[in-house]
């Protein structure tokens, strides 16, 4: 399997405590939260890693190199910001597999990708997201399902409970085959949202940990759970 791993933005949020390194190469435990989603996605037999990189990526290319734990590591430069989705396209030009796990740089959700895979090529779905149930958020939008179809996206608002998107996807490679999209937009307001009927698209929902170190407080949560969190509680 072949995973992109989303590390190109500029962490504006989290800038007061990580202003020195990109969001993914915020330091947890003594190894960069990146480190942790290679190992987990490795674990569950990924063997190609494309790192879509913008912001300081010399950074991570210096750390990591051209290898994860012997299995092949692949740099999409961004010359200029092209959103979520403009990177996805980029990344997906150094892809070979039909199939491909798209994960955000900042979030570690750490989903059966194996029976999550299936489900996606057994649904025929364009896409397939992670979902996790959450109560009492405002900082994240909901999706609306229907059995296991997504049917809707809605805005960010105060919600008691809800399914929130979880950062982790698995796309058809030639997604964005034939769609007219300008070079730098988001996949999720201008992709995921505005062909939520169009293409199909499924919901895989799981209940395993979720962090988003994405603003300050939950980075520190990050760090103070990591051990936790990386033995499965």
């Amino acid at each position: 399997m072949e995973a992109i791993i989303l590390a190109g933005g500029l962490g504006t949020r989290l800038r007061s405590v990580v202003s020195d390194v990109p969001k993914p190469m915020a330091d947890i435990g003594g190894k960069p939260f990146l480190f942790y989603l290679f190992a987990y996605l490795k674990s569950l037999a990924v063997d190609r890693f494309i790192v879509s990189s913008g912001f300081k990526y010399e950074i991570i290319e210096k750390y990591f190199g051209s290898a994860f734990a012997n299995l092949p590591l692949l740099y999409s430069i961004e010359e200029q910001p092209l959103g979520t989705g403009g990177a996805i396209k980029k990344a997906l030009s150094d892809c070979t597999a039909d199939h491909v796990i798209v994960v955000n740089g900042d979030t570690f959700f750490p989903v059966d990708l194996t029976a999550m895979m299936q489900k996606h090529i057994n649904t025929g779905a364009a896409v397939t997201i992670a979902l996790k149930n959450m109560t009492n958020f405002d900082r994240y939008g909901t999706v609306t399902l229907d059995d296991t179809r997504i049917v809707a996206f809605r805005e960010k608002q105060l919600c008691s409970s809800g399914y929130i998107n979880g950062g982790t996807y698995i796309i058809r490679r030639d997604i964005f085959h034939g769609v007219e999209l300008p070079s730098r937009f988001s996949f999720e307001a201008d992709f995921l949202v505005k062909f939520a009927q169009s293409f199909m698209m499924t919901g895989f929902v799981s209940d395993s940990y979720f962090i988003d170190i994405g603003i300050p407080d939950d980075y520190e949560k990050a760090r103070i759970e990591y051990s936790s969190w990386l033995a499965g509680e």
